[in-house]
């Protein structure tokens, strides 16, 4: 006979798996929404950037799955099924922990690298499409110049690219100074103003961003996992107890 108070967790359990399937197909969006953000400049980095949202999507992916297999589990008062739910969760857990340990060594060697990619990449511009696409593309969706500064691009073409130049500045910007006046874009006829923040910076607050981002979803879904396993174990326990009772 079902008691009042495993009637309770069983229900409650039944509850939290489809909040927490929700939750799996927001990690995945969150985690798609991220790795689209970084295939912008991804030309530039090495795979290790994208770790983290392609971990994020799979770890979405499996909490999506076994939400399910937590909410038959606790309908059907399988002790073996919650139990291999819990065990389930606790891996996702260790992943996750793993990830964002990997994540956090790995900021201060990526920062060092990029920069290194960067510049290395500004000397094939002229003669390498992909770096000409590459570089112009960040330039100007970042509204960005060089990799510190304009300047950098004097350093190998008396020309800054056209990407360098903003037709129609904000107000904004010219307060703030992310554009400044210059003669090649007036003579060039791309606009009037010359993006004065190198691309470095722009691209490291972006992932940086990003990251915080992943962290942050991270963090909660690794909050919702400790719940789920205590849940789990705690009604696997009681339906264990009860049908010893019962025997």
């Amino acid at each position: 006979m079902e008691t009042c108070g495993m009637s309770l967790v069983k229900y409650i359990l039944f509850a939290f798996n489809l909040i927490f399937a929700i939750s799996g197909l927001g990690i995945i969006i969150a985690g798609g929404l991220v790795l689209s953000d970084v295939s912008d400049f991804k030309h530039f980095t090495d795979n290790d950037l994208l770790g983290p949202p392609v971990v994020l999507i799979v770890t979405g992916s499996i909490v999506f799955i076994i939400a399910f297999l937590g909410c038959f589990g606790a309908i059907r008062e399988s002790y073996k099924m919650l139990m291999a739910f819990s065990a389930l969760l606790l891996v996702i857990f260790i992943v996750e922990l793993a990830a964002g340990i990997a994540a956090a060594v790995y900021k201060g060697d990526f920062q060092s690298t990029f920069k290194k990619t960067l510049s290395a990449s500004m000397t094939n511009y002229s003669g390498n499409e992909v770096e000409r696409i590459s570089w112009d593309k960040i330039q100007t969706k970042f509204h960005c110049c060089g990799v510190d500064n304009p300047e950098d691009w004097k350093k190998i073409d008396p020309a800054y690219p056209k990407t360098c130049c903003a037709a129609n500045p904000t107000p904004h910007d010219l307060e703030t100074g992310e554009v400044q006046e210059n003669d090649f874009c007036k003579q060039d006829g791309g606009g009037t103003h010359l993006y004065s923040r190198g691309c470095y910076d722009k691209l490291k607050m972006k992932v940086e961003s990003n990251m915080k981002v992943l962290v942050g979803v991270g963090i909660g879904i690794a909050f919702v996992e400790v719940i789920g396993i205590v849940l789990a174990c705690w009604l696997a326990y009681t339906i264990k107890k009860e049908n010893e009772t019962s025997k």
